[in-house]
């Protein structure tokens, strides 16, 4: 049964507000490395080991030190705010195992974290190793959930029909950010880019900083002549997929490789990973990139050219963006993806936006494993979850609309019978 397309206006985001998270002790977590084999060095207890720049590590920190007060002053109590599950929910165990979106790194951390607190009897891992990797692990029956930054294809609907069976699977637009355009370029602290000149930087038909493009667009700038060197994702990337999107749609005369998640062109450096590409970007000098806004760091992040004004990334106008566009027609009952309008001309709303998923199926072969999908997810999309992961990793919240969507497809997995 497919979905009808306007139901998602307004319906996936809204702006992050204060934040409120559960009890958790004070025991650590580590996210495996990309390639780390999570199915053979599982260990009772959250874990995870993730490389991040310095926003997304210090939040995080700081964010292990909350909880860990909060352990400390409410361990004995019991809630049943419906902002989060049930504390006397059943206590499950098994494991659970997920792959791929490495945007998703600094939000997994704090969903892993009130997950393990309601359930710390399930061993939970997720290694970052990008959204292609992460589909292709759970298509292949290598992981129970998979993190996106792009929806399915449709030759990888029907591998996920051949992996989940007759019910399908699901696809959940549980996490939202912009895509900052990061750069690194002494004595620029200021940069405007239309989508033409950034269709033309990362085509490398725009070669230098202060070509006439660039200049146009920052009219009082002082550009220098410095070499520009594009950074681009060297993996499997849904982050590239959302980016080469926008270039696509916004400025399809001057970007023609369309909409891909492996990079079309041999130029420029490549780098895999969020971190990766963060790193490659600020190591570099006239370097430019495109990655999680979350994860931009210290480097400096362009204004986007929507409609006539210059819009900088945030959470607030990610979302604007989302709850104007349509759902993806076509799909599946349980399937949640969105087709975002990248042509916006509303500078309230920010076009480089990515859509990240988890990707799983509605049933799943013993009890224990679809209780901890549908006990994970629960908590992910629980105001206690998005408000932490906004808080840890400066998303935008899904809205209740979304929430009490995503549930109603939360609530159908179940064992196969």
């Amino acid at each position: 049964m497919s979905q009808p397309s306007a139901a998602v206006h307004r319906a996936f985001t809204e702006q992050p507000g204060s934040v409120h998270l559960a009890c958790l002790t004070s025991s650590p977590f580590e996210l495996p490395l990309p390639g780390y084999d999570v199915r053979a060095h599982q260990s009772k207890g959250p874990e995870l080991k993730l490389s991040t720049t310095t926003r997304a590590t210090a939040v995080s920190a700081a964010l292990a030190a909350t909880l860990a007060l909060a352990a400390c002053g409410a361990s004995n109590e019991e809630s049943s705010d419906s902002t989060g599950s049930d504390s006397t929910a059943a206590e499950l165990s098994g494991s659970l195992v997920g792959a791929g979106s490495s945007a998703q790194t600094a939000a997994i951390t704090a969903w892993q974290a009130g997950f393990n607190t309601e359930q710390p009897g399930v061993t939970f891992s997720y290694d970052p190793v990008g959204s292609g990797g992460g589909r292709e692990q759970f298509l292949a029956g290598g992981t129970d959930f998979a993190g996106s930054d792009a929806a399915l294809s449709d030759e990888e609907l029907t591998a996920a029909a051949a992996r989940c069976g007759e019910s399908g699977p699901f696809e959940l637009p549980n996490y939202i950010s912009a895509i900052a355009v990061v750069y690194n370029l002494d004595g620029v602290d200021d940069l405007n880019l239309s989508a033409a000149t950034l269709a033309g930087i990362f085509g490398e038909t725009i070669t230098t900083w202060n070509d006439p493009a660039i200049a146009a667009d920052n009219p009082d700038a002082t550009l220098p002549d410095t070499a520009i060197t594009p950074v681009h994702r060297g993996d499997k990337s849904g982050t590239t997929k959302n980016f080469t999107d926008y270039l696509d749609q916004a400025a399809g005369d001057v970007w023609t490789a369309g909409s891909v998640e492996e990079w079309p062109t041999a130029g420029g450096e490549a780098a895999n990973g969020t971190s990766g590409l963060v790193d490659a970007v600020g190591a570099g000098s006239g370097t430019i990139g495109y990655a999680d806004e979350s994860q931009a760091g210290d480097l400096g992040v362009a204004n986007i050219k929507v409609g006539e004004e210059f819009v900088a990334p945030s959470p607030e106008a990610a979302a604007a963006v989302v709850a104007n566009s349509d759902q993806v027609e076509g799909r599946g009952e349980y399937d949640l993806a969105v087709d975002v309008n990248r042509t916006t001309t509303s500078s309230d709303e920010y076009p480089i936006v990515l859509v990240s998923y988890h990707i799983g199926c509605i049933e799943y072969d013993d009890q224990a494993k679809a209780d901890a999908v549908k006990a994970f997810e629960s908590y992910v999309i629980s105001e206690d979850g998005q408000e932490a992961a906004a808080d840890n990793a400066g998303s935008s919240p899904i809205t209740d609309d979304a929430r009490s969507a995503a549930q109603t497809v939360i609530d159908a997995i179940t064992v196969a019978g």
